[in-house]
């Protein structure tokens, strides 16, 4: 058995619904229970369900440095896993509380902070729930300035360059990263922008940000999208579109995972 998850390989054909692959298709969203896709921005519950088992054990902690819905700490709360949101904008945080509440597990600890993450405390919030160090951290970060979640001026959407971008979430991998336990795991789930006619490879710029600080990147994982709450029942216009000019259609996100080794 791995160190990392609760695998039992003597029966690995048992975990047929574990992607081992690098692209992951997924035909539709889980909507079970209170997982919502109202939110706009926040990622398919597949995803975090698919990390979480993969990577930790049931039990060990979680960190989420960009809470929005909620959907990791729900995820993590259905598999057994502790977890921690932290979520700059109150409301949004409220309204995650209100629905993780619903299924609230009494095998594990889902806690909620109000706050930056490129600053907050974390020793504070981690010896308040009795630990030194967590066992996974998901980033899922604003992509860049495509949706503006709020007028706050630390918000990473309201970012004025891509450098600033950068700078603001190298912060907020410092200042988290440094509580993962060695020889642990975290992820990014990214997308890239199209700006000025061009690309901007966001995903591999943040990929750079995880390299620059000694991780060790262990896959490069292609997620397909079909339809974006900003392009809903447009696709004949972007497909014509693109047709008239020389760009192709984003389709897809990316699940950077990185192991940290110092």
């Amino acid at each position: 058995m791995p160190k990392f998850n609760d695998f039992d390989l003597k029966n690995w054909k048992e975990y047929e619904d574990i992607y081992t692959d690098t692209l992951w298709i997924m035909e539709k969203r889980d909507n079970s229970g209170v997982h919502t896709s109202k939110y706009h921005g926040n990622f398919v519950p597949q995803i975090p369900n698919q990390l979480f088992r993969r990577y930790t054990k049931k039990g060990e902690w979680i960190l989420d440095p960009f809470l929005g819905s909620g959907t990791s700490i729900i995820e993590a709360q259905r598999l057994g896993r502790n977890s921690i949101g932290i979520e700059l904008q109150e409301d949004v945080l409220k309204e995650a509380y209100e629905r993780i509440l619903v299924e609230k597990s009494n095998d594990c600890r889902g806690k909620l902070y109000i706050g930056d993450s490129k600053e907050i405390n974390i020793s504070k919030i981690l010896k308040s729930n009795s630990i030194k160090k967590v066992q996974f951290i998901i980033f899922h970060p604003p992509y860049w300035d495509i949706i503006k979640f709020s007028d706050k001026e630390n918000d990473l959407s309201n970012s004025k360059s891509v450098e600033d971008f950068l700078s603001s979430l190298g912060k907020v991998v410092d200042n988290t990263t440094e509580y993962l336990e060695k020889n642990r795991y975290c992820s990014i789930v990214i997308g890239d922008k199209y700006e000025n006619s061009q690309i901007v490879p966001l995903g591999f710029y943040c990929m750079n940000l995880f390299l620059e600080r000694n991780f060790l990147l262990k896959a490069i994982i292609v997620k397909n999208f079909e339809e974006t709450k900003g392009k809903r029942n447009q696709k004949s216009i972007w497909r014509y579109r693109a047709l008239a000019s020389d760009f192709f259609i984003f389709k897809h996100e990316y699940i950077m995972v990185f192991k940290k080794i110092k």
